[in-house]
């Protein structure tokens, strides 16, 4: 399992070249399906989400192709992911996100692509990959999932929590001392990390990249 949980996306050549490590390919011989579904739910203006885009380009991948697992059918999706050496997750809002891996049945299939894809998440992205959608984390840290009462099933790829945009200004909340107070109801370990660093995950290897500013609770 080949994994890139990242705060933001791909902000610097440090996390560009952890992904490449990952691939085993060069740049112009890898190509991604970007997948936008969590950024769907998302109003207003996204710059945010063109600047990730950007970032992406000037890489020079082979292709970037648009998925969107919420607008067609499951064969359409499937294809693309199929094409692709990297499946990338777009930030937005998580619940959404894992709802509609749930209901469009990649969760179910992530597996079985997993044997042979490189997963890249952003932000919302990566917190799917958490053992569960825990509501404290995303309704205190992050304000987000204040409707909902209870967690659904998460893809539970990794054992630990991994909290994106350490120091946002964005995300006010998402600080030391607020993340502090949470982890001590919480047992399993939790990765914060800011907008210019990663985790690669190379099967049983966990490695934190980007050079940015990272705090781990609960080890």
């Amino acid at each position: 399992m080949k994994l890139l949980l990242c705060s933001q996306g791909i902000t610097n050549d440090s996390i560009a070249d952890a992904l490449f490590a990952l691939v085993g390919k060069k740049p112009e011989d890898t190509t991604i399906a970007f997948c936008p579904t969590a950024s769907n739910w998302v109003t207003g203006n996204k710059d945010w989400f063109i600047d990730d885009l950007i970032d992406l380009r000037k890489y020079n991948f082979k292709s970037i192709e648009i998925t969107d697992i919420s607008a067609v059918d499951t064969e359409v999706w499937m294809a693309s992911f199929e094409r692709a050496d990297v499946l990338y997750f777009e930030w937005g809002k998580t619940y959404h996100l894992m709802r509609w891996m749930n209901e469009s049945g990649l969760a179910e299939l992530i597996p079985e692509l997993l044997r042979n894809k490189v997963y890249v998440w952003a932000s919302a992205g990566s917190m799917v990959t958490n053992p569960d959608l825990d509501l404290k984390l995303s309704q205190i840290i992050y304000e987000e999932e204040m409707t909902e009462t209870e967690s659904i099933d998460w893809l539970g790829l990794v054992d630990f929590y991994f909290l994106p945009h350490l120091d946002s200004v964005y995300f006010q909340k998402m600080r030391e001392e607020k993340i502090e107070q949470v982890a001590k109801t919480i047992s399993r370990k939790i990765y914060a990390l800011d907008d210019n660093c990663a985790i690669s995950i190379d099967w049983e290897d966990i490695l934190v990249v980007g050079g940015g500013k990272y705090r781990i609770y609960n080890e």
